[in-house]
């Protein structure tokens, strides 16, 4: 059982097959990142936005082009 919003099939299944099952997981990842989820288009977005900040959450920060040679690196 999930805990996100009312959201599309398209966008229910995208979230389904990437392996999201519970709101709080959105944290971990960009809002861009999302939308590239086939069936995650910017209402089912909007709407998972929203029900984060309800909780007080949000997507996590994109990162810097700093950060990702750093991490380019360290790989």
């Amino acid at each position: 059982m999930t805990n996100f919003p009312k959201l599309g099939a398209p966008a229910e299944r995208a979230l389904a097959s990437a392996g999201y099952v519970r709101l709080e997981q959105l944290t971990k990842v960009t809002e861009a990142e999302l939308s590239r989820l086939h069936g995650m288009g910017p209402n089912a977005l909007g709407r998972l936005r929203e029900a984060l900040k309800a909780k007080g959450l949000s997507f996590a920060e994109a990162k810097t082009s700093d950060e990702v040679s750093k991490s380019r690196k360290l790989q």
